[in-house]
């Protein structure tokens, strides 16, 4: 028997039990379907992090509280205001920096709207480490900080929410009770409501000092510097941990380069996104056990049509190809439409929900190539069965 005769008796086959073949499919589909979905789900969670990261500007060092291990737990900070003037004061041609901040989420009210944020408490040098550009008034100021004003500076979603279009500047803001005159309206930087961090449009910027008195602390949860150059990366990271050195152990506190963080982050993402295809993995394993049982049911059923064709001249490898085939066809048809939802679903997630979702090549071509394999695999018990019948005892069979 040709190939080409082999694959029109497999077709003949499914189509002849169309319910059993679409039943068995489902199985596939799901896994496929699965697969698909959470790899890009876990990409694109990858992807928007990462890009976060970046977005700050390149030359950054995050000096953060703990020895820097991210597989342990939050490490209490003992940073305070002093040593972000302390560093600043150690490097080479300073000009804001070094800033540092204090974070929490408060619920914000203005004009009988109420909406939570996250709250920032800054130095006066925040905005210009970290790129934020106020679009409209004025940003956080030194004498804010050193007088412990009660001013604030809202991102565009923040302005939005409370103002409804209105212009904020010079009106009032009621931060977990306290009132605070906005100052300035930050300018969008897009992303909206990502679940792997707050919005950082919808934020307010207040004074440090003022911060940490709301907050009920004095402490800085982190610190950031940006290097003057490229090369001068190395050299400002000793300087930090020398002036750091100086009043704190050197586990109580760690200086972390912009790519060292986006390395560590993208290898625990990367391990995220195998796991969650490693899980949806697990359905395919179930629909080739299905697709395996069903193809030996089939045997079962078309025993006296085996023990025919072979008396006809039909070799045992003619058998065996013909029921490989049924098996592979099943996946494959199964696979492909699987493919297809999964992008779907992938589109879907990414236009209306918060997760973002990237649908990558490899996950593609891992979700396709596991469905053949799964019909190879699982189909070579059934079809080796059904080769190596007697054709005797095949014909005698009712």
């Amino acid at each position: 028997m040709s190939l080409r005769e082999a694959v029109r008796v497999a077709v003949q086959a499914l189509v002849a039990n169309r319910l059993r073949s679409v039943l068995t499919t489902l199985g596939v589909l799901i896994g496929v379907m699965s697969v698909v979905l959470l790899v890009a789900i876990g990409q694109g969670a990858r992807t928007e992090i990462t890009g976060a990261i970046e977005g700050l500007g390149s030359n950054l060092l995050f000096v953060l509280p703990g020895d820097g291990d991210f597989g342990a737990g939050p490490a209490r900070s003992r940073f305070v205001v002093d040593d972000v003037a302390d560093i600043e004061r150690e490097l080479p041609a300073p000009d804001d920096r070094v800033a540092g901040y204090t974070v929490g989420a408060e619920s914000l009210q203005a004009d009988g709207e109420r909406v939570n944020a996250t709250v920032f408490a800054v130095t006066a040098s925040y905005p210009r480490v970290l790129d934020r550009t106020v679009a409209r008034g004025q940003t956080i100021s030194e004498s804010d900080v050193v007088t412990s004003r009660r001013t604030a500076v809202i991102g565009a979603a923040t302005a939005e929410a409370l103002f409804a279009g209105q212009d904020p500047i010079g009106r009032n803001l009621t931060i977990g009770g306290i009132r605070f005159r906005i100052a300035g309206v930050l300018e969008r930087i897009g992303g909206s409501g990502s679940p792997f961090g707050p919005d950082q449009d919808r934020v307010v910027l207040v004074p440090v000092t003022t911060g940490q008195r709301l907050f009920g602390t004095d402490r800085l949860d982190a610190i950031f510097v940006r290097a003057a150059s490229t090369a001068s990366v190395e050299a400002d990271r000793a300087t930090v941990d020398r002036v750091l050195g100086q009043r704190l152990d050197e586990d109580e506190f760690s200086v972390i380069s912009q790519d060292e963080i986006i390395g560590v982050v993208g290898d625990i993402l990367q391990i995220l996104t195998l796991v969650l295809g490693a899980i949806a993995g697990i359905s395919l394993l179930v629909g080739g056990v299905g697709v395996s049982n069903i193809m030996l049911v089939s045997v079962s059923e078309r025993t006296r049509e085996i023990g025919l064709r072979k008396a006809l001249g039909a070799r045992t490898r003619d058998i065996t190809t013909q029921f490989l085939l049924e098996a592979t066809a099943l996946t494959v048809i199964g696979g492909a439409i699987g493919l297809g939802l999964g992008v779907a679903g992938a589109h879907l997630v990414a236009t209306f929900a918060p997760v973002p979702a990237v649908v990558t090549w490899w996950s593609v071509a891992l979700a396709l190539g596991t469905s053949l394999a799964v019909g190879l695999v699982f189909g070579v018990l059934p079809a080796r069965r059904a080769g190596r019948l007697d054709p005797v005892e095949a014909l005698r069979h009712d």
